[in-house]
C-alpha cells in the first residue's frame, strides 16, 4: 500500500500539444493539460457537465514520446503522483502550481487528422 499514498490516475482528453523543452544535461521536459468531464443532475433534474482541467508533467523518454504521439483532442490515461511547487513570477508574486508528474501513460485514441 505505500505506493498508493500519493497516487493519480486520470483519463481525458488533451487540451493543447505538449510543450517540450530540453533542460540541464540534455534532460527533456513536456507540459500539458489534461481535461477530465463528470456528468450529474442539476437541482431542476437536466444533466450538467463538471470539466476540471489537470497539469501533467513528462519526463526524460516519457518526454519524448508525448512531443512525437500525442496531439491537442488525444483521449490519454495517466498514473502518477501529485507535485505541488511554487515560483514567484516576473512581477514578484509567489504563485502555487499543483500537477501531476506522470509515471505511466497510455494513449487511447489521438484525434483525427484534420
Amino acid at each position: 500500500m505505500n505506493a498508493l499514498k500519493n497516487s493519480v490516475r486520470l483519463t481525458g482528453f488533451l487540451g493543447s500539444n505538449p510543450e517540450v523543452k530540453a533542460i540541464n544535461d540534455n534532460k527533456n521536459l513536456a507540459r500539458v493539460s489534461i481535461a477530465t468531464h463528470t456528468r450529474h443532475r442539476n437541482s431542476d433534474g437536466e444533466w450538467t457537465t463538471d470539466t476540471q482541467w489537470h497539469n501533467l508533467v513528462f519526463w526524460g523518454k516519457q518526454a519524448v514520446f508525448a512531443e512525437k504521439s500525442l496531439t491537442k483532442g488525444s483521449e490519454i490515461t495517466v498514473e502518477g503522483k501529485l507535485v505541488n511547487r511554487q515560483y514567484v513570477d516576473k512581477t514578484g508574486i509567489t504563485r502555487y502550481v499543483t500537477e501531476i508528474s506522470v509515471q505511466e501513460l497510455l494513449l487511447l485514441s489521438r484525434k483525427p487528422q484534420e
